[in-house]
């Protein structure tokens, strides 16, 4: 059921994606970039907090679509930044949660302005 509150969504997707910033550039990084150096583990456990996103996005009444796509974008960074070295610096670029609570949010905005009641003049 829709919760009409998603705060909790870009929070996290901001810890685990662009939380911090390399002094003297532009680029942003977050928790998941940093826990997917931990040998074994870190992108497994990474990947575990992504999925309160997704299991968020179904609450908010998410299609299977953009469930699916949002899966996917989490499989592909735990996947991958399993890697060692190469997966490391993968993490860092790939911001998987904040690309599903960005798909999350547009998919809502068009389902909300889809079944918003036209607002018309009455002809008295």
């Amino acid at each position: 059921m829709p919760t009409g509150n998603r705060s909790d969504i870009d929070r996290l997707a901001k810890l685990l994606d662009t939380q911090f910033k390399l002094p003297g550039t532009n680029f942003r990084f977050g928790l998941d970039g940093i826990i997917g150096l931990i040998p074994g583990i870190g992108d497994t456990v990474s990947g575990g907090l992504g999925l309160y996103i997704i299991h968020r996005a179904r609450q908010e009444g998410a299609s299977g679509g953009l469930i699916a796509k949002m899966i996917w974008n989490l499989l592909v960074d735990t996947v991958l930044g399993a890697i060692p070295l190469v997966g490391d610096l993968f993490d860092f670029a790939h911001k998987a949660n904040a690309k599903n609570a960005r798909l999350l949010q547009e998919y809502l905005d068009r389902h909300a302005s889809e079944h918003a009641k036209p607002v018309g003049r009455s002809t008295a």
